[in-house]
């Protein structure tokens, strides 16, 4: 079973990478490019878990470690 874990900065929160790229591809000329937000994509290989189990244990992992949970959100599917 695998874990996709999509971390981003929570709205309202000062994102200055985001801001960085947003101003590298408008210099590039993409200036159709809007409000651009970095964040982390982690995998998690998963063995031994039910599907339940392995969701319950990933927002777990998520709360505890992978996201900071004043300035991020976070959010993940698990696939078998």
């Amino acid at each position: 079973m695998r874990a996709r874990v999509f971390i981003t900065p929570k709205r309202g929160v000062l994102d200055p990478q985001g801001k960085a790229v947003e101003h590298s591809l408008h210099h590039l000329g993409f200036t159709e490019v809007q409000e651009v937000h970095l964040g982390k994509y982690i995998e998690l290989a998963l063995e031994g878990v039910s599907r339940e189990e392995a969701q319950r244990r990933t927002d777990e992992m998520c709360r505890r470690l992978l996201a900071n949970g004043v300035i991020e959100d976070y959010r993940f599917d698990i696939d078998e």
